[in-house]
């Protein structure tokens, strides 16, 4: 998938206008922008890719292998964004937390912090 490059300028320019320096930083994206366009404008930029392999791509077995042990140095940075994506799930089973009904700020972020709390009382305790 290609859709990234747009994005990918756009978070470059706000970098440059926000004086933020992005070399040697993660950039983790889903299977779907696993390309070779993709991670090349990525190692351009001077950051380090984070995309799960496609394995949909190729059958060779060979290429499979080396594609893998390509992402096995960073799979712990990518299980990171799987963890933090599971959270926004969770908090998508709130419907409370789903689409904001307050206008007040404190109340709102006090039904988030609620409804995190119950995650992580979930993943201590179990669900029962």
């Amino acid at each position: 998938m290609v859709l990234f490059d747009q994005s990918f300028t756009n978070l470059l320019e706000l970098a440059d206008d926000l004086h933020w320096n992005l070399l040697k930083s993660f950039i983790t994206l889903d299977a779907g922008f696993y390309s070779d366009f993709n991670r090349g404008i990525i190692r351009y930029a001077g950051m380090v890719p984070v995309i799960r392999p496609n394995p949909g791509r190729t059958k060779d077995p060979e290429k499979l292998e080396k594609i893998w042990n390509d992402f096995y140095p960073v799979a712990h940075i990518y299980k990171e964004r799987y963890r933090i994506e599971r959270c926004f799930a969770w908090e998508d089973t709130y419907r409370k937390l789903a689409v904001r009904y307050e206008k007040r700020q404190d109340t709102f972020m006090g039904f988030r912090y609620l409804g995190f709390s119950m995650i992580n009382f979930r993943s201590v305790f179990g669900k029962k």
